[in-house]
């Protein structure tokens, strides 16, 4: 069988028996018979969806930062009361049975996200897991999840949902193949967060048999659906190898000839950014602000924020942590603020744009954000988020500023930011890439969209050009420009990145000790070279495979 590609979201080699999820719950049926005792029937929905959040919370409790954020508000959907009431409705009126009542009811919140678009949009996964839960809570079969053979394998599913990616137990899981998602899945955020390899958007995975040993290769991006033996020998080696490779980072980043990278992590509370410094960060590269605000059914205050934000910056005495402020808005709504619908929440009212209608927000933000400084050592840099040109890059500036505050810069997500970097970085201090909506409106390609996951593959050749145009322009400048997006977290990307000019790089803290040794094995002279390569590929997949096959001791360090 001939190999099968994908998209790679965490480098590292697996080889094992392939093991599929699990068929999802049914779809209970519809019609006739209505049920006999309606009372009886409706009394079963309440106490299943109790059940089924309560486990969920459970889970968030063992779970990381970002994944924790993201059951915890999955825990909500399954005891929403409009959802109650509306599968109670279901039975009491139409004399449904329980099971399909709450299929139906989720099926109306599902569509009503689906219709939203932009963040709320891509909870719509979220909502069918929930259902999928409650349904098999109410006819008492097992609840969908990662399948437990006995014995270390390689996952092959659909996607992977919230509720599942915190289970995984990383002993047993030696990697992940999906047939859906892209670079910023759940399946992918996971796999970054536990440094397992992992390949995305991968069709024809699911077709193979269970059990069948395979070669997965989460740099590459590829699945060997029928290793021969020098195949799988050599994955059994570079497995060695990689976890041999993996340690805490205690360096500094830097290339083989000495040029300065900073190794910073993203970080969303104090959890993760405890995990960040114990990995050895150099600092933070994003500390993102919005899972304070996104639960809250008021604006958190000035307190409220100052608390978090100190305990965050105290993790990392006299080192740089780098805070975006909230982003959220059309595509992440938030309670407190009524902005009502928008027709393209992605490319409406969201990041600084929700500041320009509500500067007392912002300006709460940062006067927190001052205090908590104060508190503390920490070298605290602030930038904002959704900056398209050079004069909002300026009032922003000015604000940050007016509040004490010495470092301000802005995310460059929006091309024309990239295009304009020079006049941007002529009034801010620093630039940080987020490079997974600058994929996204660059190839016109939602990032939420599985089918377009290709597109927003960050090894694409015009994402790069304009990374490239951003690096120049800070070094014209001479202000730092980093990347904060995904794009960091694969060592071989990073290596190109520094090529095209920049200088610090913030990732999942699992992968910082992988980027650091790739780093310090090549010049700064042969980062330039191979980004070069990668700028002048057709695609995203011939841009990779030139790099990769420039750097051999890839093989030795397991990636």
């Amino acid at each position: 069988m001939s190999l099968l590609t994908g998209i790679g979201v965490c480098p590292g080699v697996a080889v094992g028996p392939l093991v599929r999820m699990a068929e999802p719950v049914p779809e209970p049926t519809a019609g006739p018979p209505e049920v006999a005792d309606r009372d009886a029937e409706r009394a079963t929905i309440r106490p299943a969806m109790e059940g089924v959040a309560t486990e969920l919370r459970s889970r968030a409790e063992k779970a990381e930062a970002e994944t924790k954020a993201v059951l915890e508000a999955t825990s909500y959907m399954a005891e929403d009361p409009g959802l109650l009431d509306l599968a109670e409705t279901g039975v009491t009126d139409r004399g449904l049975t329980a099971a399909r009542a709450v299929y139906e009811a989720a099926n109306t919140f599902r569509d009503m996200l689906a219709a939203a678009g932009g963040y709320i949009g891509a909870r719509v996964a979220d909502v069918e897991d929930v259902r999928d839960r409650i349904v098999a809570a109410v006819l008492g079969i097992p609840m969908p999840g990662i399948p437990d053979p006995g014995h270390p394998f390689i996952l092959a599913a659909h996607d992977l949902a919230p509720a599942d990616t915190a289970t995984v137990d990383p002993d047993k899981v030696l990697g992940f193949v999906t047939t859906e998602g892209g670079p910023t899945s759940h399946t992918a955020i996971l796999a970054r967060t536990l440094g397992i390899p992992a390949v995305v958007a991968c069709p024809g995975a699911l077709s193979l048999a269970e059990g069948t040993t395979v070669v997965l290769d989460g740099g590459a991006g590829t699945l060997d659906p029928a290793p021969n033996d020098a195949a799988t020998l050599d994955a059994e080696k570079r497995m060695a190898a990689r976890r041999g490779a993996q340690h805490v980072w205690r360096g500094e980043g830097a290339t083989a000839d000495g040029r300065r990278v900073l190794l910073l992590a993203n970080v969303g509370d104090t959890v993760s950014a405890r995990a960040a410094a114990d990995a050895g960060a150099e600092g933070v590269g994003l500390f993102r602000t919005e899972f304070l605000f996104l639960d809250a059914a008021t604006e958190p205050t000035v307190k409220e924020q100052e608390e978090s934000y100190a305990e965050v910056f105290g993790a990392f005495p006299r080192r740089k942590v780098v805070l975006r402020t909230l982003d959220a808005g059309a595509d992440k709504p938030l309670a407190f603020l009524d902005q009502g619908e928008e027709p393209n929440p992605a490319l409406g009212v969201r990041g600084l744009r929700v500041a320009f209608d509500r500067p007392d927000i912002l300006d709460r933000q940062l006067v927190a954000v001052a205090n908590a400084a104060e508190r503390t050592s920490a070298e605290v840099w602030v930038m904002a988020p959704m900056v398209a040109l050079a004069s909002e890059a300026a009032w922003f500036a000015d604000r940050v500023r007016a509040q004490g505050l010495r470092t301000a810069g802005v995310m460059v997500e929006v091309p024309a930011a990239a295009l304009c970097a020079r006049q941007i970085l002529g009034v801010a201090d620093f630039a940080s890439i987020g490079t997974n909506d600058l994929a996204q409106y660059t190839l016109a390609a939602d990032r939420m969209a599985g089918p377009l996951a290709e597109l927003n593959d960050p090894w694409q050749p015009a994402l790069l050009r304009l990374i490239q145009l951003t690096g120049q322009a800070g070094a014209e400048t001479g202000k730092s420009v980093g990347v904060c997006g995904e794009a960091a977290s694969d060592p071989v990307l990073a290596v190109v990145l520094v090529g095209l000019g920049v200088v610090s790089l913030s990732m999942s803290a699992r992968v910082i000790s992988e980027v650091g040794e790739l780093l310090k094995t090549v010049t700064f002279d042969e980062c330039t070279r191979l980004a070069g390569l990668a700028l002048d590929a057709a695609d995203a997949q011939g841009a990779k495979a030139r790099v990769r096959t420039e750097l051999p001791q890839l093989a030795e360090l397991g990636l």
